[in-house]
């Protein structure tokens, strides 16, 4: 059985990062996986997306509407952007963390208000985590990609593989220990 993983966010969150420690990880477990990257306006703020899939044989790395089996959603906002991706009965891990656009900074609009409350009436399996506050109170803030990883690591019930070694071939020696603990601290909101 083939599973479809949708990650989305705002360009700057680590979601590349994030979907190819997931990639290498899965291969590494002896998993058939396809990748794909959209970067979008990723160097100005815009959405960037990867979509991962693996199984046994994986024939297409691409997810159409309907079809994800998790997503998981760096910002709020990308989270309803994209939901029409999710399958019905799928999972959503979203980091309750906002990114304001342009007309937003301008007061032209106004950032949505209530938006984990409405997707969780929408997508019962939700998850919401302040995966930012995590990173933040493991020394910094940029291991919130890593932190959103381990929750859907542990989502997909892939904990207990040695991610360890996948993340010490993926980031300098100097971000290991961090990023080993918010994979962990990850894993761990659903703990909580």
């Amino acid at each position: 059985m083939v599973k479809s993983i949708l990650f989305v966010g705002v360009g700057g969150q680590g979601i590349i990062l994030a979907s190819k420690i997931l990639t290498q990880g899965l291969i590494k477990f002896g998993y058939d996986v396809k990748m794909s990257e959209v970067h979008g306006m990723a160097q100005r703020g815009g959405s960037v997306t990867t979509q991962v899939r693996y199984g046994e044989k994986v024939y297409s790395p691409l997810i159409g509407d309907g079809e994800a089996d998790v997503i998981v959603a760096f910002e709020k906002i990308e989270a309803v952007r994209y939901l029409k991706y999710l399958k019905e009965g799928g999972s959503l891990v979203v980091n309750d963390y906002e990114i304001y656009s342009l007309p937003i900074l301008i007061g032209a609009e106004q950032y949505p208000e209530n938006i984990i409350e409405k997707l969780q009436e929408s997508v019962p399996k939700t998850k919401a985590l302040k995966a930012a506050e995590i990173a933040e109170g493991l020394g910094n803030i940029k291991a919130q990609n890593v932190v959103m990883l381990g929750s859907l690591i542990k989502a997909l019930g892939l904990e207990n593989m040695d991610w360890d070694s996948v993340i010490k071939e993926n980031v300098p020696e100097k971000f290991y220990s961090l990023n080993v603990k918010a994979l962990k601290a990850g894993i761990g909101t659903w703990d909580i």
